[in-house]
């Protein structure tokens, strides 16, 4: 667009959008959502125990856990120990073909364990993965 100053000269109008300072806000926003979205994923802390046969977890599945203080966890929800068994039940449709993951504090008395483990089992889930961790092993020189 043109128009005459006046003074008679012609200039043009600058009506374009400068559009690097929103790039530069959505690459802030990518960084940011990024760095947060692993820590969102596992919002639970739990120290699970490290073996030396660790198989890499490749599907999704539900995750029951049970922390240092003995809470039970279904996904990133508190559950009454109680009261997994009928969670569970709501959850899944085919508890024959259902897997579940259970991660453990490694602190975690093994009563809290098998009381948990008996309520997966009894919900009529058979295929139960226990997550630990792989031992650091050292390099000999």
């Amino acid at each position: 667009m043109a128009f005459t100053a006046p003074n008679g000269r012609t200039q043009i109008a600058l009506a374009d959008i400068n559009i690097t300072p929103l790039v530069d806000v959505v690459l802030v926003l990518l960084i940011i959502f990024m760095v947060t979205a692993p820590v969102l994923q596992s919002g639970i802390e739990v120290a699970v125990p490290k073996t030396r046969t660790v198989k890499e977890i490749t599907e999704e599945r539900l995750v029951i856990s049970i922390n240092k203080q003995q809470r039970v966890f279904l996904g990133n929800d508190a559950v009454n120990i109680n009261e997994i068994g009928a969670k569970l039940r709501q959850k899944i449709r085919d508890p024959q073909h259902q897997s579940i993951f259970l991660r453990a504090d490694e602190d975690v008395p093994f009563g809290a364990f098998a009381t948990v483990m008996d309520a997966v089992k009894q919900s009529g889930i058979t295929n139960v993965s226990i997550v630990t961790q792989p031992l650091e092993t050292h390099a000999k020189r």
